[in-house]
This record gives C-alpha cells, structure tokens and sequence, in this order.
C-alpha cells in the first residue's frame, strides 16, 4: 500500500517532508488531482499533496507579473487577474476543475489560446523548487527582462515533477481581451479542412484560437477573435472572406464552447485521454492511422488545437494499440487522463536528455520518473 500523504502547508514543511521521508520510498509532487494519470503513482511512494501550500504571494498589475506557491488554484489566480482586466494568456486548462499553478507547469497543458500567444513555457518567469535533500534551488527572476543564461524554469516545465518539488512560480500576463466571436465552419472532407487551416495560418489574421475537430458527418474549424468589441464585425467579415463559408455563434454558443475546450469537458466520462505534439502535415497521416483503432463502441474522439500544432485524442479502454500507432508514426503522447503509470506514450526523442537532467538535479533518485 502506498505510505500515508503529506500535506504542507508552507516551504518550509515541503522541505521537512522531503528530509524526513523514507529514502527507501519515492516521493510524488500532487495538486488538485484533476490529471488523474499523472496525479497518482503507480507504485509505493509518498505522495505530496501540495493543495496546501496555496496563496498569492505578489501581484504588480502595473508590471504584469505576480508569484504565487506552487499549489495555488488557478481559478483564484484568474480571479485576482480578472479584477485588473488580465488573465493568464497560455488559456490552462481545468481550470474550473481545481487544477493548480505547480501542477500545470509540471504537466506543460496549455489551452487553445496557446495559438495567439504561446504556451505555458512562454510565460513562466522564475521558480523556486525544493531538490531531494530538502533544500530550496531558485532559478529566473520576477521581472520580465531576466538574467541571461540558462533558462533553467523553462526545464521544469513537462517535467513532471521528477527534478523537485515545485513550491514557487513567477509568470507574466497579459490585458484581457475586450470580447470575443468565434466563426464555426464546416468542411466536407478532411482535406478540405486542412487547406482553409492552411490559409488562415498563413492569412495575416490575428486570430485567438484555431481548432479543428473531426466529427462523423464534417471536419469542422473552430475560429476565434478577440479584442476590442467595436472591430469584431469587421474582423468577422474579413475572416468569412477568406473561408467563403462560416456561422457566427452567440455570445453565449461562444463562451460554452470555449469553456468546454478548456476543461475538457467533451471528453467521455471514463475514457483515457492522450496529448501528442505534431504539426498540421501531420493530421492526415495520424488521422489515417486511427482510422485504425476503432473500438466496437465508435472511433477514438480528437481535437487539433493550437492550429494543429496539438492532437488531444480520447479513447476507452487499454492504450497499446494507441501506443503502438504513435511509435509507427513516430510522435510522443503524455497521458492526462487514465491509469497511472504509463504517463509517456509513443517515441521520445528528448528521453536521453531528461536522463541526464535526472541524474544531475536528482541523483538520489527521490522522485517518482513518470
């Protein structure tokens, strides 16, 4: 059975918990526990659940940055940004679902608004991380213009907590945008779809999200602006200029969808769900190869985000013939939802390199490597 968790509620007790635990057992950074495969180890470690070590720490609205302890939930860091009309621009997801500052960073997840302003990666500033002898390693800075060097926080980011414990992080935000119109447009086929992805990518439109989703009956591209509310209509038609096809949603139809974009909400209740990394040349031989893994039941469900550059695929059931259709195609997959334990699917072509950043900021081995 696994040993009994830790909860602590300050640095402090983060580092007392690591000096202290068994060096026969592991140690598992958690949050708030919404990535259920990467949330949970597999084997007998002591899980650290960090949900306590929450709190804002600093916040200069006029400097666009704040830090905040790594267990702090990202939907009261959205709430403490929205009051000075910013917000977090990598979009997190699962926000609503109580995930948590460290555990994003961690995981690497950002969101479809990744497409205009960059991922997770692009905004962290600085950290603080507690390494497996207990002591506190700071890296970055809180200013936007850092030191140069390394960019030793960026390595942190997807790393899954197998280098440290993360305990504090520094980010830099952006005005939120006035409003928001998203144009939904159907295709017939998928390559039809992905040619009118092509021309929007390569338009001059400044466009917030770009999604496609494939659907039995079409290939649908999900289209968002945002900005200010008196040039939408403008930005609209000029969009529907380049697509000659497209429906405008509702205010409310815009906010909904979005939403459920980034909690994930239109993934299946009990079904696993696998990020993979590619580029918008890839869509179709990927497509191609799950057209392979249909279940009795239906095929697996996709989202290309960012633009293509992101597949989320969701599936019932074992993930070997999903495995095994990333190796043959030659991409990576992280486990978000599922079995602990099998976290990394498909080829990893960074694995070397994370082996050695392993060794050198963790040569005990304390923490569990996903």
């Amino acid at each position: 059975m696994p040993i009994a968790p830790a909860r602590p509620g300050s640095i402090v007790e983060v580092q007392a918990a690591v000096r202290e635990a068994p060096h026969a057992s592991r140690l598992l950074a958690c949050g708030g526990g919404t990535k259920t495969a990467l949330s949970v180890s597999p084997d007998n470690a002591l899980a650290l659940d960090l949900s306590g070590l929450s709190g804002m720490i600093e916040y200069e609205p006029g400097e666009f940055t704040f830090t905040a302890l790594a267990g702090t939930r990202l939907s009261e860091i959205a709430a403490a940004l929205a009051e000075h009309g910013q917000f977090l621009p990598f979009d997190p997801p699962l926000v609503e679902a109580g995930a948590t500052l460290g555990g994003t960073v961690a995981a690497g997840l950002s969101g479809p608004g990744r497409y205009r302003y960059g991922g997770v990666r692009d905004f962290i500033l600085g950290e603080r991380h507690v390494d497996g002898s207990g002591q506190v390693i700071h890296s970055g800075g809180k200013v936007v213009k850092n030191a140069a060097g390394f960019d030793f926080p960026k390595l942190m980011v997807g790393s899954l907590g197998s280098f440290g414990v993360l305990v504090e992080l520094t980010f830099k935000v952006f005005p939120k945008p006035e409003a928001f119109a998203t144009l939904r447009i159907p295709c017939l086929s998928l390559d039809a779809a992905l040619a009118a992805l092509c021309r929007l990518t390569g338009s001059q439109m400044d466009l917030f999200a770009l999604d496609l989703e494939p659907t039995p009956d079409a290939t649908i591209l999900w289209v968002r602006l945002g900005g200010l509310a008196a040039a939408l209509a403008d930005r609209l038609a000029r969009l529907k200029g380049l697509t000659d096809a497209g429906e405008v949603l509702t205010e409310a139809d815009d906010l909904a969808f979005w939403r459920d974009a980034v909690e994930l909400a239109w993934v299946p209740t009990g079904w696993s769900l696998v990020k993979v990394p590619l580029t918008p040349g890839r869509i179709a031989g990927l497509e191609k190869s799950l057209s392979g893994l249909r279940s009795p039941a239906c095929l697996p469900v996709r989202r290309y985000s960012a633009g293509g550059q992101v597949a989320w695929i969701a599936l019932p059931g074992p993930l070997d013939a999903l495995e095994a259709t990333l190796k043959a195609t030659d991409l990576p997959g992280l486990v978000v939802f599922g079995q602990p334990g099998r976290p990394r699917l498909g080829a990893q072509a960074g694995e070397p390199f994370a082996q050695r950043i392993k060794q050198a900021l963790d040569p005990q081995g304390r923490f569990v490597a996903l």
